[in-house]
C-alpha cells in the first residue's frame, strides 16, 4: 500500500508541472506580484516532496534535502540573471549550464540515489520543475509552446510525423537488429494495457523530454544557429542522450534510432512550436516501439 506522504509529495511534484502545462499565464501572473528575492527563493520548496517521501520511507539525509532545496533556486538565480543580462533572449551561457546540470542530472541520474529504487521518477519531474520555474517563469523565454491543452493540429502534426517516421524506422531498426517484431496483431492483454501505457508516456517520458530537447534546447539553439542547423544538432544531442540505454557501453544502435527520431519530433514541434504535438509523435513511437518492436 502506498503511504499517503508519498501521494501528498506525488500531488505537490505534479502541481507546478501541470499548472504550467495547462494554466500557464496564471503561473507567471502570480510570480510577477512577488518581490524579486521571493521569487528567487520560492523553489526552494521542491524539497518538500523529498522529505515527505524519505520522511515515509526510512531514506531521509540532510545532504539531499539541502540540494533539493538549493539546486532549484540556484537555477532560477541563473536563469534570472541570463533574462537580465539577454533581455532578447538569444541565448547566455547560463541558459546552457542549466540544461547541461539539468541533461545530464538525469541521464546519469546523478540524484538518483536518494529515493528508492520503485521512486525515482520524484528526481525526474523534480528537476523538470525546476526548469520549468526558471526558463518560463523567471526568464520568460518564449516560443517553448509548453501547452498541453491539444489541439487537432497539434494531433495532426503529431500523427502525420509518426507516419513518415515509422516506414523509416522498422526498416533501419529491423536491419540493425535493434528492433524486433513480436506480431501484426496485438493480444487482447495489449490493447487493454495500450491506452494506460500510451497516457503514462505522453506525460512522463515525452513530455519532459520534448519541454527539454525542443522547446527549451531547439528554441534557444536556433537563435544562435538558425533554423536548419539547430533540429540537426538537437537530434544529435538526443540520441546521445541515451547512449547508456538498455547496454553497459555505449549502445551506438540506440544513439542512432534516437537521433533519427529526435528529427522527426524536431518536425513536429517546429511546425507550430508546440510542444504537445511533438510529445504525441514521441509518445506514439515509444508505445509502439513497446508493444510490438521492442
Amino acid at each position: 500500500m502506498i503511504h499517503p506522504a508519498v501521494v501528498v509529495a506525488a500531488l505537490l511534484t505534479l502541481i507546478p508541472f501541470l499548472t504550467a502545462a495547462f494554466f500557464p499565464s496564471y503561473l507567471s501572473g502570480v510570480s510577477r506580484t512577488l518581490p524579486t528575492w521571493v521569487r528567487l527563493v520560492r523553489p526552494s520548496v521542491l524539497c518538500v516532496p523529498y522529505l515527505l517521501v524519505a520522511g515515509s520511507t526510512g531514506t531521509f539525509h540532510w545532504y539531499w534535502l539541502a540540494l533539493y532545496g538549493l539546486v532549484p533556486v540556484a537555477i532560477a538565480l541563473l536563469l534570472w540573471q541570463a533574462g537580465r543580462v539577454d533581455p532578447e533572449r538569444r541565448g547566455n551561457w547560463r541558459d546552457f549550464l542549466v540544461l547541461g546540470t539539468l541533461g545530464l542530472a538525469v541521464d546519469l541520474r546523478w540524484f538518483e540515489h536518494a529515493w528508492p529504487a520503485h521512486l525515482s521518477v520524484f528526481n525526474k519531474i523534480l528537476l523538470l520543475d525546476a526548469g520549468i520555474y526558471g526558463f518560463l517563469v523567471l526568464r520568460q523565454l518564449d516560443g517553448v509552446g509548453f501547452d498541453l491543452r491539444l489541439r487537432a493540429r497539434d494531433w495532426g502534426v503529431g500523427l502525420r510525423e509518426l507516419a513518415i517516421y515509422t516506414p523509416i524506422a522498422v526498416s533501419v531498426g529491423l536491419g540493425l537488429g535493434f528492433l524486433h517484431l513480436h506480431g501484426i496483431l496485438p493480444t487482447w492483454a495489449a490493447l487493454m494495457q495500450m491506452p494506460a501505457a500510451a497516457v503514462f508516456t505522453f506525460f512522463f517520458i515525452a513530455v519532459p523530454e520534448e519541454l527539454f530537447f525542443r522547446g527549451w534546447l531547439q528554441n534557444l539553439l536556433e537563435r544562435r544557429m538558425g533554423r536548419y542547423w539547430a533540429p540537426a544538432t538537437t537530434a544529435v544531442l538526443f540520441g546521445l542522450a541515451h547512449w547508456n540505454k538498455r547496454a553497459v557501453h555505449f549502445n551506438w544502435r540506440y544513439v542512432l534510432m534516437a537521433a533519427l527520431a529526435g528529427v522527426f519530433y524536431g518536425r513536429a514541434w517546429s511546425e507550430e512550436r508546440r510542444v504537445g504535438a511533438s510529445a504525441i509523435t514521441h509518445a506514439a513511437v515509444d508505445t509502439i516501439w513497446s508493444f510490438w518492436l521492442r
